[in-house]
């Protein structure tokens, strides 16, 4: 029991902030993030005590993540707001979030330079982007810009707005996923 209790305390400690913010840039209130992230965490404690191990404890987190804020907005009914569940659940369906591509830069020199590899592919990748694409993408993930503020200083519709991210994310994602596979081929290679 205390080697669960050690691994879930160890992802919090490496993922606990970054999951935070992921949740937090989704769901305005901050008490309701709390309980997502709570949420995740308590699910992680469950999936510890199944025999087969968890391979990527990051990666599962936020996916778990996503799917508890989705399950928030369906619950809630919620609409027009910056991450409606639909565009959110379309966004999902692609694979997962870039976010998840980066490697926790508390988890050791091999993981800080696969982050750093993965920062400046994504420079690269960003830099290939059609503008409008590209500052919809750094604005919304980067600056933490709403999708109702950009409209508006824009003059564009929040759906327009959310079609440039998402084949912004897309380009990203495609050209990331070769390099992401790599990387866990090169851990699990060295595990064996």
């Amino acid at each position: 029991m205390a080697e669960h209790d050690r691994r879930v305390a160890d992802a919090y400690a490496r993922e606990g902030a970054r999951l935070r913010g992921f949740i937090r840039r989704r769901v305005a209130a901050a008490d309701d993030a709390d309980d997502i992230l709570q949420d995740v965490f308590s699910e992680l404690v469950e999936a510890t005590r199944l025999p087969a191990p968890i391979e990527h404890v990051g990666a599962w987190l936020f996916q778990v993540a996503r799917h508890r804020i989705a399950d928030w907005f369906r619950r809630r009914g919620v609409r027009g707001t910056d991450a409606a569940p639909q565009a959110f659940e379309d966004a999902d369906a692609d694979g997962p979030a870039l976010e998840d591509l980066l490697p926790s830069p508390d988890a050791g020199p091999e993981a800080a330079y696969m982050r750093r590899v993965f920062l400046e592919e994504l420079d690269d990748a960003l830099a290939e982007l059609p503008a409008a694409q590209r500052e919809v993408f750094l604005a919304h993930e980067l600056d933490g810009r709403s999708f109702k503020d950009l409209a508006a200083e824009r003059g564009l519709s929040v759906n327009t707005l959310l079609s440039q991210k998402h084949y912004a994310v897309r380009h990203l994602r495609q050209r990331l996923q070769a390099l992401r596979a790599e990387f866990i081929d090169t851990d699990t290679s060295k595990g064996s």
